[in-house]
């Protein structure tokens, strides 16, 4: 197979991942534009894939001789990039990330998982000094003092299913928080996905509340959450019962010695509408000795899901930290605020995602044909770098 370009990942986006409708029309609300918005939405994603997330490093590529290599038409610069992006319109993008997964699944990119899960939850991108948009939170020391400001927004990917895939952001301002983000996220991606795209949804403990979990039970999505002391009537009998007892089941995970205690006739609190809760405790032995021990609550009923199944859909909660979060910051510039505007905020969230999806879908899936290994993220970068390269004509003399 013939090593990864720009050029051969544009080929692909257009034709395998059918965005080539979505470059041409994104959204774009400029009353006259100027330069096309295919051409400035093409170089935002492939800068963001070279690990270039400022908008003045991608006007120093645009402008190199690299500009067709690219697949990039024209060059331009970093002001037309904060033109574009405050008024592109996030509909649009959010869509072509929904369509991009139902194709993956459609083209059994999941089919070597049992459950399809989704995992919401809240991080924060973006430090600055001053006030500068709608989107800007204090931030406070211990005495109260407001010392910046960040940019905070709930997250939703796809876990559990071998590919980490995040595809929607819901930003919170002021007076907002990560509890009312998720739910409206929640809402919207299981509108835009459908009932049977994801088996379930898991949720840290500041989601594990009667009305979240009742927004899940409306959107038709099983929920695992932690349990943690936010609910302390069902943690001490939690405590009561499993403290006391041995686990009810043993299992080899890896090198890993896990131990499951689990019941599913636990008592729901006040507010709760479910007739049951389920909760399990596993404990996680590694071969160097470390125990990690955790309780999680579930409305999925026993004779549906195992022990097992139900300990890695807990453990698939990690994915949108690791592989999306982290991976997001340390590599393809999610922290940094390229334009301070509330609308071009969003959609540089909304893009690194695109971005990391396409990566990953193409990394991982479309280059992993044959018996050769998947590539890691660092090699694809590289290699798109050098087939930016030009060969140097031969020296006749």
């Amino acid at each position: 197979m013939k090593a990864p370009t720009p050029r051969r990942l544009f080929r692909y986006v257009t034709g395998c991942l059918r965005l080539r409708a979505y470059l041409a029309s994104p959204g774009d609300r400029r009353p006259q534009p100027q330069i096309a918005a295919r051409g400035l939405l093409w170089a935002l994603l492939i800068s963001r894939l070279l690990r270039e997330s400022s908008f003045h490093a991608v006007e120093q590529l645009v402008r190199s001789s690299a500009c067709r290599a690219l697949c990039v038409p024209t060059c331009f610069g970093d002001d037309a990039l904060g033109y574009f992006t405050e008024r592109l319109d996030p509909g649009p993008t959010r869509a072509a990330l929904r369509d991009v997964l139902h194709l993956a699944k459609r083209n059994k990119a999941f089919d070597n998982c049992r459950f399809i899960g989704l995992a919401i939850d809240g991080t924060a991108a973006g430090r600055s000094t001053n006030h500068e948009c709608a989107l800007c939170r204090p931030l406070r020391n211990a005495k109260k003092e407001v010392i910046g400001y960040d940019h905070h927004f709930a997250a939703i990917s796809v876990v559990g299913a071998g590919l980490s895939l995040p595809f929607d952001v819901e930003p919170y301002g002021p007076g907002d928080s990560e509890y009312a983000a998720g739910q409206r996220l929640l809402a919207r991606a299981v509108k835009a996905l459908g009932l049977r795209f994801a088996n379930y949804l898991v949720v840290d403990g500041e989601f594990a509340t009667a009305p979240f979990l009742h927004a899940a039970g409306r959107a038709g999505v099983p929920v695992v959450a932690r349990l943690k002391d936010n609910l302390p009537e069902l943690l001490a009998a939690v405590e009561k019962r499993f403290g006391s007892r041995p686990p009810t089941r043993v299992y080899r995970h890896a090198a890993d010695r896990v131990e499951i205690w689990d019941a599913d006739d636990f008592d729901p609190w006040e507010t709760l509408d479910w007739q049951t809760v389920r909760v399990i405790r596993y404990r996680q032995r590694k071969p160097d000795g470390t125990t990690i021990q955790a309780d999680w609550l579930t409305n999925f009923p026993t004779r549906k899901v195992g022990s097992l199944s139900l300990y890695r859909m807990a453990k698939s909660r990690w994915e949108i930290e690791n592989q999306g979060f982290n991976d997001a910051k340390n590599r393809y510039g999610l922290e940094h605020i390229c334009h301070h505007e509330a609308n071009s905020i969003l959609l540089n969230w909304l893009l690194t995602f695109l971005a990391l999806v396409i990566e990953r879908l193409y990394r991982i899936r479309y280059l992993h044909r044959g018996t050769h290994p998947v590539r890691s993220a660092e090699e694809l970068c590289r290699l798109l770098w050098l087939g930016l390269s030009r060969p140097r004509a031969l020296d006749s003399g």
